[in-house]
């Protein structure tokens, strides 16, 4: 195993519905099918609907391309079975990522830096109902992600 390779290893001190995971280094396909795949499916059979909490520290380093499909279909394959999502990072592009596609999860969704870690853990443990089907926490509506502009010669 290299210093680049990556590893999900899974947090524990957390509610039995909330499955709480940490990722470092430059995740692969084998990273997900055997190991954060499994366990979010073991989950879902044990508890319904799951709350994630994910932390992409300093150690996290990125996906492969094959990694990115992955967790881009297990987001699909299990639509309605989360119930939250907290993602705790300082990566400028997993924020803008996250911003994106919050409105897709179909679930309440909380953006934390890493500083804000003990909030992210508050919030993800609540067992209050949503008060909308997708909600973001730390967004700043007066800066968007992405900016459309036309295109030259337009």
């Amino acid at each position: 195993m290299d210093d680049t390779s990556g590893h999900f290893r899974f947090l524990e001190g957390y509610p039995d519905d909330v499955l709480a995971v940490e990722a470092t280094g430059t995740l692969s396909v084998e990273d997900y099918d055997a190991v954060l795949i499994p366990q979010i499916e073991r989950f879902v059979q044990q508890q319904g609907r799951v709350k994630l909490l994910c932390v992409l520290g300093p150690a996290f380093e990125g996906f492969t391309m094959g990694a990115a499909w992955e967790d881009a279909k297990l987001g699909l394959r299990h639509v309605g079975d989360f119930a939250r999502f907290a993602i705790v990072t300082d990566k400028a592009w997993i924020r803008t990522g996250v911003r994106l596609m919050a409105p897709l999860l179909g679930a309440e969704v909380g953006l934390y830096h890493l500083q804000d870690m003990e909030a992210a853990k508050v919030w993800i443990c609540r067992n209050d109902a949503p008060a909308r089907a997708v909600a973001m926490a730390d967004v700043d509506y007066d800066k968007l992600p992405v900016e459309d502009r036309p295109r030259p010669g337009k």
